[in-house]
């Protein structure tokens, strides 16, 4: 298990939102799962988060959740930290599923804002207290309101923040302008990571920390070129690859993540782009416009495709009439 200092220090780049493999008949692909764990680690990914939205977490039984935790944990080998998925809209599931990460030697539990029950501020103390309360691991929590209908106000993030093993904030709100406010009432220490790939540059621009992200899964090596130009000052530089991160995310999340995500990847030969129900594939128009994407990475980004993929898959060329 990675020390709070460790990880902290490693949440200061970026991290896959890992989708969650199945096979054509639904069933989870643990071989390729772990594949693409080892590929992103090879990538330079700053940790792995298993089990999230993007996993399409929802879907997963018990059992499923779990497996993917151990083998995450175990392709690690503790090469980077493993954040562990760990929400429920039930603070009692919540917890249980915060205990059995820590039995699995996840590192860090990510921890969403629940969703559908809309309870207010003070309901959300109590419940990310009762998780804290529950576990040694290190919490992030995770405020994505288009997802939950409710969301964390500031001075809730601030009082949280002052508990010791509540240590970062994943917030997908887009609000660029969230780590000016939260940064001198939470500190260095605290870590504030954006999880919108379309506002990651002004997010980082104005105090944050790192981001876990999908783009990420797809070209990692973006983030490995656009996060240390930032922080040397080399706008001009970090700016080229927030257009093409931009661009990216625009076509992933046009219809509902990860569907478009697991088609993209389904090209690389990477995956089958199955979800499971309700989520369906892409619409055949997005299709054609992933196809073109991935052709247009492929050919001129191939340094920062996951994988390294130096030419378009045939699926890829065919798709988008190459």
């Amino acid at each position: 298990m990675t020390s709070f200092g460790d990880l902290r220090a490693q949440l200061a780049g970026a991290s896959p939102a890992l989708p969650t493999p199945f096979d054509q008949d639904g069933a989870v692909d643990y071989a390729a799962f772990e594949r693409f764990c080892d590929l992103q680690i090879e990538a330079g990914a700053a940790t792995l988060v298993v089990c999230g939205t993007t996993g399409e977490s929802a879907t997963l039984s018990a059992a499923e959740h779990r497996e993917l935790i151990r083998r995450a944990v175990d392709v690690a080998a503790g090469r980077v930290p493993v954040v562990a998925g760990a929400g429920s809209n039930a603070t009692a599931r919540a917890i249980e599923m915060a205990r059995a990460a820590e039995d699995l030697d996840a590192d860090a539990i990510l921890s969403v804002v629940p969703y559908y029950n809309k309870p207010t501020q003070g309901g959300l103390m109590a419940h990310f207290g009762a998780i804290a309360d529950a576990t040694a691991l290190p919490v992030i929590l995770y405020d994505v309101p288009s997802r939950t209908a409710c969301s964390l106000a500031d001075d809730t993030v601030v009082r949280l923040a002052e508990r010791p093993t509540v240590i970062g904030l994943k917030d997908a709100t887009g609000d660029i302008a969230r780590p000016a406010r939260l940064r001198p009432r939470v500190g260095r220490d605290f870590r504030l990571l954006s999880g919108d790939d379309a506002t990651v540059f002004s997010f980082l621009l104005r105090g944050g920390d790192g981001c876990i992200s999908v783009v990420a899964n797809l070209a990692p090596g973006l983030y490995g070129e656009m996060i240390p130009a930032l922080r040397l000052g080399q706008m001009a530089r970090a700016q080229r690859h927030e257009i093409v991160v931009a661009r990216i995310a625009a076509a992933l999340f046009q219809e509902t993540s990860p569907s478009p995500l697991k088609y993209a990847l389904g090209l690389l030969g990477l995956m089958t782009p199955t979800v499971r129900l309700p989520l369906v594939g892409p619409s055949d128009p997005l299709r054609t416009e992933l196809a073109t994407l991935v052709t247009t990475l492929c050919n001129r980004y191939p340094q920062h495709l996951i994988g390294a993929s130096r030419q378009p898959p045939e699926p890829a060329r065919a798709a988008a009439g190459g």
